[in-house]
């Protein structure tokens, strides 16, 4: 569809574009569908500018929180990465006096609550648009290939085995379709198997007491924390064997650190030997002459080490 408005003095001409589908934390690229311009090209969201180029090609952004995930690759493109479900809305390119206008669609496909469903237990579909006021039509396909048409929400009440494998969600809005597949998981308890009631067999059971019941209890009383008595056992000789082994390495270093202090003090000790001397054969030497009644003192030989 085309239509002519006024921007300000300007008369342009308003065409409508594409329908573009897309997930949340995809990338989006947004096709402007102009492929050459004179003066500049606009890039705006709801009347928001995003980008804009004029004729020296330098850029000029808008302040929205979108701009920060915008840019032109390749021009006149608009990629937008990574996509969030506020996102979805109307996209304008105007490239001099032409405009196109783009529908951007953002889907988002959950369960709640997330995981594996108890049977018997209750959770919702989600597959859906951020705007509820578009328009867009839902149709879910169960796992049994059965259509349903209706809310873009899909309540289980209750969740039965049934219920899982694939859940197929087709969105449809301006002619374009999308589709989208959210695989459901469904657990529930095991049933318990029952041994019927054979009176046959208590006729034959011995009155007295129940043998089944008391060698449960004799096998109670030989666990311990779960654990039999030779496992006990067996940890208590473990233990006594490493506090020997830890005994003895104790004592053996003790002795070491004796020895070695022993031999260092003994080496250090020198004992005090007393010096032997030796008297040399020599003759004595002459006596002096006397004089008077004066006496010498006998010469004692002189003394050499040897």
């Amino acid at each position: 569809m085309k239509t002519v408005m006024w921007f300000g003095l300007v008369l342009v001409a308003v065409s409508t574009g594409k329908v573009i589908f897309t997930e949340v934390g995809q990338k989006a690229t947004i096709e402007c569908g102009i492929s050459s311009y004179t003066k500049q090209l606009e890039w705006s969201r709801e009347n928001q500018q995003i980008i804009r180029i004029g004729k020296r090609g330098f850029p000029t952004k808008g302040t929205a929180e979108i701009v920060q995930r915008s840019r032109m690759r390749p021009e006149p493109n608009l990629e937008i990465y990574p996509v969030k479900d506020t996102d979805t809305g109307k996209f304008t390119c105007k490239a001099d006096t032409t405009v196109l206008e783009h529908m951007l669609l953002v889907v988002s496909v959950s369960v709640v609550p997330s995981g594996a469903l108890q049977v018997g237990s209750e959770a919702t579909l989600y597959c859906q648009v951020k705007d509820p006021n578009l328009g867009v039509t839902v149709e879910w396909k169960k796992p049994d290939g059965t259509l349903q048409k209706g809310s873009s929400t899909f309540d289980l009440k209750p969740v039965a085995d049934s219920d899982a494998g694939p859940w197929n969600c087709t969105l449809t809005y301006g002619g374009e379709t999308f589709s989208q597949t959210l695989m459901i998981k469904v657990s529930g308890p095991t049933p318990a198997t029952t041994t019927p009631y054979d009176p046959q067999k208590d006729i034959h059971k011995p009155a007295g007491r129940n043998h089944t019941t008391e060698h449960k209890s004799g096998d109670a009383e030989l666990l311990l924390l779960g654990l039999d008595w030779w496992v006990w056992l067996a940890v208590g000789v473990g233990c006594l064997v490493v506090i020997l082994l830890t005994v003895f390495v104790i004592v053996l270093c003790k002795r070491n650190r004796e020895r070695k202090k022993f031999q260092r003090m003994k080496s250090t000790e020198q004992p005090l030997k007393p010096k032997k001397y030796c008297q040399c054969d020599r003759q004595a030497a002459a006596a002096k002459p006397q004089q008077g009644r004066r006496r010498e003192k006998p010469s004692a030989l002189p003394l050499q080490a040897c």
